[in-house]
């Protein structure tokens, strides 16, 4: 039991941005303690902006703090190390792969894989560094959706706002700002309403597709029933139509033809004048 609150301590000194034991650690002004070269990682990729953040909290400042070493927790952190006891194992990491949104907090040359993008602070993360969405009261109203890469498509290029407002006039997504300057007076629904709308559309276009579909095997049907039938009725005519010739015009033609088979006949002569006659 005591090896087990010894690891739960453990957990409480590590970095969340490489998930191990902190290395000369920091605290940065919103109270949160990391590995110095992890969040100086970090905020180097922020230079462009000048507006630097928390990776846990997403608490933002400008200028970029001074960082200085968190001389307690180093020595707590020196004391845990000398116990010769590991920090508790990590769970599984998921790397991302090609296909795969990277997490946009993890730093080196391997991310994590993303589960969830965040509508409201453009970025994606992973399962660690997306645990203050769930905790810190601040995230409970961001919007978040399936990791994403094209999540500047989902964002207003004017206004920087999401793009919830469906514009049926222009036909396009624009956001609530737009609905009061270039889309004023046009005819606008939320963008979840509109989508409802056209998934109602389209399952009407499909029964009817299907339901013409089925007519047409139908009527294809019908016809090949029609052609059979009338083949029968020809097959029939021609048995009632064609009837076996008489016996006795039968006998009659051989009396004729029997002679002329023989031509030194002297009969034949007459025969073939009452013919012609």
């Amino acid at each position: 039991m005591a090896q087990q609150g010894v690891l739960l301590d453990q957990d409480q000194f590590c970095c969340s941005v490489c998930l191990d034991l902190l290395k000369e650690p920091v605290a940065i002004p919103c109270g949160h303690s990391y590995c110095r070269s992890c969040i100086e990682g970090c905020w180097d990729q922020d230079v462009l902006k000048g507006v630097y953040s928390c990776p846990q909290c997403r608490q933002t400042f400008s200028p970029r703090p001074t960082l200085s070493k968190n001389n307690m927790l180093a020595e707590v952190v020196e004391k845990l190390k000398k116990t010769g006891l590991q920090a508790a194992p990590p769970p599984a990491v998921c790397y991302a792969g090609p296909r795969d949104v990277a997490c946009d907090v993890c730093t080196g040359t391997r991310k994590q894989k993303a589960l969830m993008s965040c509508l409201a602070c453009l970025a994606s993360y992973c399962e660690t560094h997306l645990q203050p969405h769930y905790e810190s009261p601040a995230f409970k109203k961001h919007k978040m959706v399936k990791a994403t890469a094209q999540l500047q498509e989902k964002i207003c290029s004017h206004h920087d706002k999401l793009l919830e407002v469906y514009c049926r006039t222009d036909q396009q997504c624009i956001c609530y700002l737009c609905t009061m300057d270039e889309h004023k007076g046009h005819d606008t629904v939320s963008a979840a309403a509109e989508r409802t709308e056209k998934q109602r559309q389209l399952g009407m276009s499909q029964q009817k597709v299907q339901q013409r579909f089925q007519e047409r095997e139908k009527e294809l049907k019908e016809l090949q029933q029609a052609v059979e039938s009338l083949k029968v009725s020809i097959v029939d005519q021609r048995r009632h139509t064609i009837s076996p010739v008489p016996s006795s015009q039968r006998e009659r033609e051989r009396e004729v033809e029997g002679p002329l088979s023989n031509p030194t006949d002297p009969t034949v002569g007459n025969r073939l004048s009452l013919l012609r006659q």
